[in-house]
């Protein structure tokens, strides 16, 4: 590993060195990769400088143990500066492990009412808000692409982008199946009902990222509808989209501009058949099994939240909050920060095997 390391800091310098240089910006394309590779390198340089730093400290201090009048003061130097070592030793590792290439990137997310009927649409419903005052506290910004509500005030489905940088790297774990126990408003008797909700989360990606084939796909239009007046619209402005080799169908009618709402169906495709390709990757060409947290699969049960009892239960990390009301309010960081933490493990535990 101390090898690896050396070779990172070796390019690292090579590229500070190349940034001085007058014509380093003549290809700004060139020029952007090259800075962010040296930005993405910069943290495991400065964590391995400081190891060296621990390590030279070490054994200066073990060497001047050999003055008896010196040995008790450096004895708690050694100890410290092992210690630290030890410390950057094991983050060393979690940043030499591979990361996902879109973790940086923004996300589309959709979420579809399950197995509950109205209940389920209305706890979509509270899954949209809970993820949209999350975005609030991040600084990132909510865009609707697809949204159908139900007369009590539920979602059928809800499609939207988070747009921010990061966004996937903390909102990838959240695919999967979401059940919520609580009482109903419609339930008269005060029982506890049990119902779902599916998330997806996919990083957000560009039509040049995807090649897509005009000719694959068929377009649809037709008038935006909804149970509120504000989705209903007299002119043929939403848009569907059929990718025919997949069988793929995303749909936008948020906008009041065809042209807009084509557009973020071409950015939903993109995604998808993006997901659809790693997948394919993953199955057949490394055989790669997902990590025990990884980002979920989408018929698996990922969390529960329990409204009498007040609390959240994530079942792939074993963690239980008592603070139901937060976490509804979009404090979600202590849950991700469990899981990503989880996932870090899992990589480092498979990358030693």
């Amino acid at each position: 590993m101390l090898e690896k390391l050396q070779a990172v800091e070796n390019r690292f310098e090579e590229l500070c060195a190349k940034s001085e240089q007058p014509d380093f910006y003549a290809d700004p394309k060139k020029a952007a990769k090259l800075l962010r590779e040296k930005n993405d390198l910069e943290p495991i340089v400065d964590c391995f400088r400081e190891y060296n730093s621990a390590l030279q400290e070490q054994a200066e201090a073990e060497e001047l143990m050999s003055d008896p009048e010196m040995r008790e003061f450096c004895q708690e130097t050694f100890q410290a500066a092992k210690q630290r070592q030890e410390e950057l030793y094991r983050q060393l590792q979690l940043l030499l492990l591979p990361k996902d290439p879109n973790d940086d990137k923004s996300v589309i997310m959709e979420i579809r009412g399950g197995v509950g009927g109205e209940e389920s649409a209305l706890f979509a419903h509270s899954l949209f808000r809970m993820y949209s005052m999350y975005a609030n506290q991040k600084g990132w910004s909510v865009e609707l692409l697809n949204y159908s509500d139900t007369e009590l005030g539920g979602v059928k489905e809800a499609d939207f982008v988070i747009n921010g940088r990061g966004a996937y790297s903390r909102l990838k774990y959240e695919s999967g199946v979401h059940r919520v126990q609580r009482v109903p408003e419609t339930e008269s008797g005060g029982r506890v009902h049990t119902s779902t909700a599916t998330v997806a989360v996919l990083p957000e990606m560009e039509e040049v990222d995807v090649q897509i084939n005009p000719a694959d796909i068929e377009m649809q239009v037709f008038r935006a509808s909804g149970a509120g007046g504000q989705h209903v619209n007299k002119t043929s402005s939403a848009v569907r989209l059929i990718h025919k080799p997949s069988g793929i169908v995303v749909s936008c009618q948020e906008e009041r501009s065809q042209v807009q709402n084509r557009e973020k169906c071409m950015r939903m495709l993109a995604s998808k058949l993006y997901e659809i390709e790693q997948e394919r990757v993953e199955s057949e060409v490394t055989g790669m099994r997902r990590s025990q947290v990884g980002t979920g699969m989408r018929n698996e049960r990922i969390r529960t939240y329990n409204f009498p009892q007040g609390r959240v239960t994530d079942h792939r990390i074993g963690l239980t909050l008592y603070k139901i009301d937060a976490v509804m309010d979009g404090a979600l960081d202590e849950i991700i920060d469990g899981l990503a933490t989880a996932d870090q493990a899992e990589k480092l535990k498979n990358a030693q095997n």
